[in-house]
């Protein structure tokens, strides 16, 4: 049975984030003395739509479920089998710590856990080609949002996410975990420090993919019971069923097919490119700033798995600074005049000296000791109406550098950018795949229009 506490807070948590009249309120969080931090009235309710291996692996097991502020209510997913898996270890996880759980809500359809009143956020970690459509439902739901990367597979789909989230002022957060790595928030503080000077060139590698060789055409195979196939597909167009195009069926721990696949995922360069590229941006300090150039080369598998398998690409920023991105080892590298900073997934810091790395913040210095965890970082932002280390925003501006880069690819041409135009300079091909068609069905009207008038600006 909920409280009227309980309901107090709920209404408070929408009434401090939606925007009215154009002015953002002013958030009043229940103070933690007067019902307890933990109290189940002071938690914030967590949904997640789409339950696989990230969302089980580390959203939850290593994110969710360990923090004493939020309570995960709901779960979501085309797939019966892992939405089962979800809710159980989800109620394993909330018995096992002695709290006062009355048991996880599943849903097959995404919009009625949406609809869910009691749900304060959601966690979205479907397949990429979802995460605009899912997004953008929840935010205009009033619903705060953390969204799985890579951002989504096109970036008008990205861009209708970002002004859906500031039209609804719900709080917003790409689920990158890499600020929070010790490692990597370590090498910022050092470069934000002035240690190897005005940064001149920063340097950055992801790994190859991960799923061995690229997968050939495949003979169809019967759709598993546990599976809504055409839900999963949703903004996709049809295609004939194979798991290696969505995911091993009843296995959580394996890698998906459909990360290799230009229809559901652009591949590694978005995926773990929203990583590290985050890292490098936020490094030098251009995490709302596009480059003006970008050439590169790369090379693209064949066969049903048809990502990039390999590239590498060269930005330039107006005031001449130099981004290099390639397939390689997972780091970043900071150049400057007086020496540089590396670091490599997941914890190996160097330097060109080491009395580099011996530099110890003062009083008047940057610092990053405290960095909190993603989802807790989230959870801050959700609590204090303040944005989070990386606001859906960044984490945009972040995926538009890795498509710039893809873009230039596909079309063996060096792109120039307009900032303020918003588009390709003299390039109409470029332009063209700044957007893509998504099909309709499963998508509510709202999202339906509110994705095609932000598309409409570039058809």
């Amino acid at each position: 049975m909920k409280t009227g506490k309980k309901n107090t807070r709920r209404e408070f948590l929408k009434k401090s984030t939606l925007t009215t009249a154009g002015a953002m309120l002013i958030p009043t969080i229940v103070p933690s003395t007067v019902f307890g931090k933990n109290a189940p009235s002071n938690r914030i309710n967590v949904g997640m739509i789409g339950t696989g291996r990230q969302a089980i692996g580390v959203n939850l097991n290593k994110g969710f479920l360990n923090l004493d502020n939020c309570q995960v209510m709901a779960v979501c997913d085309a797939d019966k089998w892992r939405m089962d898996l979800a809710a159980t270890t989800i109620n394993k996880a909330y018995s096992d710590s002695g709290k006062n759980y009355d048991g996880v809500s599943k849903y097959g359809d995404y919009r009625e856990l949406i609809n869910n009143k009691d749900v304060d956020a959601v966690m979205i970690s479907s397949a990429d080609h979802w995460h605009a459509p899912h997004t953008i439902a929840a935010a205009l739901a009033g619903k705060h949002v953390a969204m799985e990367k890579a951002f989504t597979i096109a970036p008008m789909h990205g861009k209708a996410v970002v002004e859906a989230v500031k039209k609804m002022g719900v709080t917003g957060r790409l689920d990158s975990e890499f600020r929070s790595l010790p490692a990597f928030h370590r090498a910022v503080e050092l470069v934000h420090n002035g240690v190897i000077g005005e940064v001149t060139e920063v340097q950055v590698g992801v790994p190859a993919e991960l799923s061995g060789e690229a997968m050939g055409p495949q003979p169809n195979m019967p759709v598993p019971e546990d599976l809504d196939y055409d839900m999963w597909l949703g903004p996709a167009f049809p295609a004939p069923y194979t798991y290696h195009r969505v995911h091993e069926p009843r296995v959580i721990g394996s890698r998906p097919g459909w990360l290799r696949i230009k229809d559901y995922c652009n591949g590694m360069i978005t995926n773990w490119g929203a990583h590290l590229n985050d890292i490098a941006l936020w490094g030098i300090k251009k995490e709302y700033e596009l480059p003006i150039t970008v050439e590169g080369t790369g090379v693209f598998d064949r066969g049903l798995w048809n990502t990039l398998n390999s590239f590498d690409l060269h930005y330039e920023y107006k005031d001449g600074l130099v981004l290099n991105y390639r397939i390689d080892a997972p780091y970043v590298k900071f150049i400057g005049p007086d020496g540089w900073i590396k670091v490599e997934y997941p914890g190996k810091l160097t330097a060109s000296s080491d009395a580099l790395l011996d530099f110890k913040p003062g009083k008047k210095d940057i610092s990053y000791e405290g960095t909190l965890t993603d989802k807790a970082d989230f959870l801050k932002g959700i609590e204090t109406g303040k944005p989070c280390m990386e606001p859906l925003e960044v984490g945009y501006n972040v995926y538009f550098l890795t498509m710039m880069g893809l873009i230039a690819i596909q079309l063996g041409n060096k792109l120039t950018w307009d900032a303020e135009a918003e588009l390709f300079v003299d390039n109409n091909a470029a332009n063209a795949l700044l957007t893509r068609p998504f099909r309709e069905k499963w998508l509510d009207p709202n999202v339906v229009d509110w994705m095609n008038k932000h598309q409409d600006i570039y058809l």
